[in-house]
């Protein structure tokens, strides 16, 4: 994947889903890069974030998804502004971006996901988008209905979302979200592409593990999100104590801590094997990685090369197991 340090070998390609689209193994994902410091627990300044995204382009990673809920269109914004510079998406990039609620009303409705639609295009400077997401609809404003029937209510997000499909906004249609017995019934309806489970498939939690075989049997393009945890097993347990946006649990940081110990003793990095887990499953298409900084962009690809030897993969399983 690199060579000497600055020069880029190009990446495999591989098939999402049945979208026609190739994608390296790896995706980029944009959340931080909108400053979102709430959620992440630090901020991330306009010019380092266009600075990432230029290495991003310039790298072998074709891949790049953001949200327009990521800092409230902050990082479609800044990724539209290297767009611009670039003169438009370069030929072979694919990015994924998804529709959502109204951060300052909660409003989820149909009306809103053609507003989210819109002001993506407008914030990217883009006329059509190749992938969008129905992001996080757990989050309804009412937490007494059930999402799913929400979003797939006549004139709602769905509905709406396959109407913006049809009049050629949108290319292809995902589902991202959280709690897996939810996604599980978004992709049985056949009406979704490809699907985004998050902090759900890591060294530390194989909740998605099911959910992997369901999108491949359906044909649904399977993308892993968060595969550090939302950063703990990328900088370390002590120094960022954190898994899925909040606290991690004590349990869950003692396992991180012998996990690191494990990679130590073979000099492998624990973000190496927390990467790599992700990127050896076969089910999934790719794999989104954050970054915040230019290079982290190239530190991804070390670690996703980084060699690892069968015993310490037996190992993590064994911490993994250990009650």
């Amino acid at each position: 994947m690199t060579s000497e340090m600055g020069t880029a070998a190009p990446l495999p390609r591989r098939a999402l889903g049945q979208t026609g689209l190739q994608v390296t193994p790896i995706c980029i994902g944009c959340a931080p890069l909108g400053n979102m410091p709430e959620t992440f627990a630090y901020e991330v300044p306009e010019e380092r974030a266009l600075a990432t995204i230029r290495a991003v382009f310039a790298s072998p990673i074709n891949f790049l998804d953001t949200a327009a809920a990521y800092g409230d269109g902050e990082s479609e914004r800044r990724i539209g502004s290297v767009l611009r510079e670039l003169g438009g998406l370069p030929p072979g990039f694919v990015l994924a971006t998804k529709a959502d609620r109204n951060l300052q009303t909660g409003e989820f409705s149909g009306p809103q996901m053609r507003r989210s639609v819109e002001r993506s295009l407008r914030l990217l400077g883009l006329e059509r988008l190749q992938l969008v997401y129905l992001h996080d609809p757990e989050y309804i404003p009412d937490p007494t209905q059930d999402p799913f029937e929400v979003m797939m209510a006549p004139g709602g997000p769905v509905e709406v979302l396959l109407q913006l499909k049809e009049e050629g906004l949108i290319e292809h249609l995902g589902i991202a979200g959280g709690p897996i017995e939810m996604m599980t019934r978004f992709v049985e309806t056949g009406l979704f592409e490809a699907a985004i489970s998050h902090n759900r498939y890591t060294l530390l939690n194989r909740e998605a593990d099911r959910f992997w075989d369901l999108c491949r049997s359906r044909g649904v393009a399977a993308v892993n999100a968060a595969p550090y945890g939302s950063g703990l097993l990328a900088k370390g347990p002590d120094a960022y104590p954190r898994y899925m946006y909040g606290e991690a649990s004590a349990e869950l940081l003692e396992k991180a801590r012998r996990m690191q110990a494990a990679c130590a003793r073979y000099g492998v990095p624990l973000a190496a094997a927390a990467l790599q887990f992700s990127l050896r499953d076969e089910r999934i298409a790719s794999t989104i990685v954050g970054v915040t900084r230019p290079e982290r962009v190239a530190e991804t690809l070390a670690l996703a090369q980084q060699p690892i030897p069968a015993e310490l993969w037996d190992e993590l399983e064994a911490i993994y197991q250990a009650s």
